[in-house]
């Protein structure tokens, strides 16, 4: 049993229309661009997670799949946030929780030079400190300096392997948006507890991407790369697997 599901900047619950019928919830997000802004980034990120848990227990515990631009890298702790369900702040800094920061696309091909170790630095120590204004937005507690969400995730990407030609060293893709400002992976389809990835559809390598000279290209209408899934719902033993197949198209 399959489906397919076009991704909206919503959260919602699915169910297919077999005889069996089987639900989930799939949401997607957008999350703030701005690199500096990594308190409001977690405070998105935080409400999404909570909206969809809150939801899945009221339909008795129905798995989640997460979808959208999330906008922080696959080595930022805004991604290990969402794979390990929580961080502290006091350990970051605010305008490097997302990662994108080092990859404007002359760093990543090789055509740029970063900036001097003491100069980076110099930079984290003056900017890593957080305002209690930017805690609340980020934790939703001015007290406290831990963020977390309630859902385990996993990234369906990471966990089917792919080539080495578009996957880095978390399986992540390599690049899922290239523009003038950007060359990376934002780009994610998170899912919890009774789902399995089965299939993903792979990205461009980016030696191809390279050419395009950014995107959107001519045969790619925007500037990030679809993102698609199959799922199967997990049994208990002697059960029969349910498949379905989700895709993040981001606009």
């Amino acid at each position: 049993m399959g489906f397919g599901i076009m991704l909206l900047n919503s959260l919602f619950l699915r169910q297919t229309r077999e005889a069996k019928s089987r639900r989930l919830v799939v949401g997607n997000i957008h999350v703030l661009y701005n690199p500096n802004r990594g308190d409001v980034k977690l405070g998105q990120i935080r409400f999404l997670s909570s909206r969809a848990h809150i939801l899945s227990e009221k339909w008795d515990h129905v798995p989640i799949v997460l979808a959208g631009d999330y906008n922080s890298t696959p080595q930022s702790p805004i991604y290990k946030f969402l794979s390990s369900s929580e961080l502290n702040l006091m350990l970051h800094n605010r305008k490097e929780l997302s990662g994108q920061r080092r990859c404007h696309p002359s760093q990543v091909l090789g055509l740029r030079r970063e900036k001097g170790i003491l100069f980076v630095l110099m930079d984290r120590f003056f900017n890593s400190r957080w305002s209690d204004e930017e805690i609340n937005v980020a934790i939703g507690a001015p007290k406290s300096h831990i963020a977390m969400h309630p859902l385990k995730l996993n990234s369906s990407y990471a966990m089917v392997k792919g080539p080495l030609t578009t996957r880095d060293n978390s399986g992540e893709p390599l690049a899922t948006s290239y523009h003038s400002k950007f060359l990376g992976t934002v780009d994610y389809l998170w899912y919890s507890d009774g789902l399995a990835p089965t299939k993903v559809l792979d990205t461009l390598p980016i030696n191809v991407l390279k050419k395009t000279g950014g995107l959107p290209y001519k045969k790619l209408g925007s500037d990030h790369l679809a993102l698609v899934s199959e799922f199967a719902f997990l049994e208990v033993v002697g059960a029969t697997e349910d498949r379905l197949s989700v895709k993040g198209d981001i606009c």
